[in-house]
């Protein structure tokens, strides 16, 4: 998306006075043992979660780890192979009950916004409501065109809005219908990087003023702690972990996790005398037996190059500079790998190659083996 598109996002739609999203009835959303699959492949193994009214939860994961699979299910596009799916306590899926997709009240919006090209703007917003009138519909419609600041382009065609644009007339089409849970894919991966947080930030302001329930999923973690009340993070089809941004970020479940919202160094340490001790000296305190071996985990923001005798001795053999900051590669004696680290750019001389490294306790994280990690 070029330079105009993003002005325009900036300053022209965003010039414009909106009026508030229209209020849903918000419903709690809960996935209770859901398992699916396709063909011999496991999908989906025993997911029990829930969105509470009124709550966005991100579902987080990598590619392929069944996130998407879970909002088809939770739309009725899917039928699970086990478990229910209950709104509001409702059963809507389970093993004898499947309520179709338009009886539900859930709004889906997909990845690719889903646009017909040969309607025009406001048809394409009051495409779903078709049990209202055509005065009724045309006029719901533009008061959703309305919140997101698009009532302008009622008469365009998609082709002719940027793609933040088309994102927020989708978002206009799934919430027209007032749904008591909205359920969104992906919905900012299209979009420029430069552009992102605008929208995002437009988003969450609507989804916050319509009060409905909100599931959106996505592979980023910092979009997920941007847009997020709770995150779930989901591996393989299974939950690893769910709660807040700062209770995943400051007490993750297991190393996936840790190493899902920050970069990490992973090095092997044992418990000496109530210390955990690593190849480069003692890193956090332990309340395991002596002998018991654990995987740290060291954030790069936790890694320090100095000048002063405290630490171990390390050489620089690369470094990186990505404007505020600096990313670092460091040698050290005993270690097979070589260490990363990121620090505020200038606080280490052009010309410095031999440092000494340090570590700060907070960036670090202790996982106890298991007799499968030795």
């Amino acid at each position: 998306m070029g330079a105009e598109s993003l002005s325009e996002a900036q300053t022209g739609d965003h010039a414009r006075p909106r009026t508030s999203a229209g209020v849903s009835f918000a419903a709690s959303l809960a996935f209770e043992d859901v398992s699916h699959r396709f063909g011999s492949t496991e999908i989906l193994s025993g997911i029990s979660l829930a969105a509470k009214p009124g709550e966005i939860l991100c579902l987080l994961g990598p590619s392929g780890s069944g996130k998407t699979t879970m909002l088809r299910i939770a739309a009725g596009i899917e039928r699970q192979m086990a478990g229910r799916l209950l709104l509001n306590g409702r059963e809507i899926a389970g093993p004898n009950v499947f309520v179709t997709p338009e009886k539900r009240g859930v709004g889906l919006m997909f990845q690719d916004f889903a646009l017909f090209p040969h309607m025009n703007i406001l048809d394409n917003v009051r495409f779903g409501l078709n049990a209202l009138s055509v005065t009724a519909a045309k006029r719901e419609a533009m008061a959703a065109l309305e919140r997101v600041g698009l009532d302008h382009a009622a008469r365009n065609y998609p082709h002719m809005l940027s793609g933040g644009e088309q994102q927020r007339v989708a978002l206009a089409r799934a919430l027209s219908p007032r749904p008591s849970v909205l359920l969104m894919d992906e919905p900012f991966s299209g979009l420029d990087s430069r552009l992102k947080d605008v929208v995002r930030t437009d988003t969450l302001q609507i989804l916050r003023e319509s009060r409905a329930t909100a599931i959106i999923v996505t592979h980023d973690a910092e979009e997920a702690m941007r847009l997020g009340d709770r995150i779930a993070l989901i591996k393989d089809g299974r939950l690893v972990q769910i709660g807040t941004a700062a209770e995943l970020y400051g007490r993750p479940a297991s190393l996936f996790a840790a190493g899902f919202f920050s970069e990490l160094n992973v090095l092997d340490g044992e418990v000496r005398s109530g210390r955990v001790v690593t190849p480069i000296g003692p890193v956090a305190d332990s309340p395991s037996s002596d002998g018991t071996c654990v995987t740290v985990a060291l954030r790069l923001t936790g890694l320090r190059l100095d000048e002063t005798d405290r630490g171990v001795e390390g050489r620089i053999v690369a470094r990186r500079f990505l404007g505020g900051v600096e990313l670092f590669t460091v040698a050290v004696e005993g270690l097979d790998q070589p260490l990363r680290s990121r620090m505020r750019a200038g606080l280490v001389s052009e010309n410095r190659r031999d440092v000494v490294v340090s570590i700060d306790p907070r960036d670090v994280i202790v996982f106890e083996k298991t007799p499968e990690d030795r």
